[in-house]
C-alpha cells in the first residue's frame, strides 16, 4: 500500500466482503452452486484476514487504529461461524454478526478517508461504498428467497437501494470523472434498474440473476474505485 487513498479503497472492500460473504452462506445453504459460493466464501475469508493485517500494519493514526482492533475482534468469532455448514435457523444470527462487522469497517474506512483531508477521499469512500450496496441487496434478497424471517427486510432493502441511487447521482457529479469512469458508471445505472424493479415486484426472482446482477455492479464499481484511487497516484 503506498498511500491514504489506496487504503481507504481497501478498507472500503472490508464493507463489500461481509456482505459478500453473507451472500454465498445464503447461496450454499440454497444448495446453488452458481458461482461456485463455496469457493468463493474461503477465498474472500482469507482475503479479509489479509486486508486486514495489511491495513494495521500501514496504518499510524490512534483512533484508526483502535477502529481497526475493534474489527479484529468481532472478526474472529465469524470466521468460526462461517467455516459451520450453513443453516437456516442460524443464518439470522450470522446476519447480525456481519451486520456489526460491517459498521465497524465502515467506521474504520471513514477514518483512513478523514486522514485524507482531501474531498478524493471522501469520492473513494462513496464509490467503495456502492461495492458494498451491491452485495447487500443481493444478500437481503436471497436471504427472504430462503425464507430467512427479517422483519427489518423491507426497511433495510429500500435504505440500500435509496443510498446506492444517491451516492451514484453524487458520483456521476464529481469532477474527478475521467471518459472512462463516466462511462462505468452510466453502465452501472443501468444494472441498478434490476434491483429497482425487483424492489417494486412481487414476483420472485431466481438467485442465480441476483447474484449475477449484483456481481455485474461490483465488478464495474471495484473498477471505478480503483480510478479514482489511482489519481491520487499522479
Amino acid at each position: 500500500m503506498k498511500n491514504l487513498s489506496q487504503a481507504v479503497d481497501m478498507a472500503g472492500k472490508q464493507r463489500m466482503f461481509t456482505q459478500r460473504m453473507l451472500k454465498d452462506y445464503v447461496m450454499i445453504g440454497l444448495e446453488n452452486k452458481f458461482g461456485n459460493p463455496a469457493e468463493d466464501l474461503q477465498k474472500i475469508m482469507d482475503k479479509f484476514e489479509y486486508h486486514l493485517t495489511l491495513l494495521i500494519e500501514f496504518n499510524s493514526d490512534k483512533a484508526t487504529e483502535e477502529s481497526l482492533k475493534k474489527v479484529k475482534v468481532l472478526w474472529e468469532p465469524i470466521k468460526a461461524k462461517l467455516r459451520e455448514e450453513p443453516k437456516k435457523e442460524k443464518a439470522g444470527e450470522i446476519q447480525e454478526d456481519l451486520e456489526a462487522l460491517l459498521k465497524q469497517a465502515n467506521e474504520a474506512t471513514q477514518l483512513f478517508a478523514k486522514q485524507t483531508g482531501k474531498v478524493s477521499g471522501e469520492i473513494i469512500n462513496i464509490s467503495g461504498r456502492q461495492r458494498m450496496l451491491s452485495q447487500r441487496m443481493a444478500s437481503l434478497y436471497m436471504l427472504k428467497v430462503w425464507g430467512v424471517n427479517d422483519p427489518q427486510f423491507k426497511e433495510k432493502m429500500n435504505k440500500s437501494i435509496d443510498l446506492f441511487k444517491t451516492s451514484l447521482d453524487r458520483l456521476m457529479k464529481s469532477d474527478m470523472n475521467t471518459e472512462k469512469i463516466s462511462m462505468l458508471l452510466n453502465k452501472v445505472k443501468k444494472s441498478f434498474m434490476f434491483f429497482e424493479i425487483m424492489n417494486k415486484s412481487n414476483s420472485k426472482f431466481i438467485p442465480t440473476l441476483i447474484y449475477k446482477k449484483s456481481n455485474e455492479i461490483l465488478k464495474d464499481m471495484n473498477t471505478v474505485t480503483g480510478l479514482y484511487a489511482a489519481q491520487e497516484m499522479k
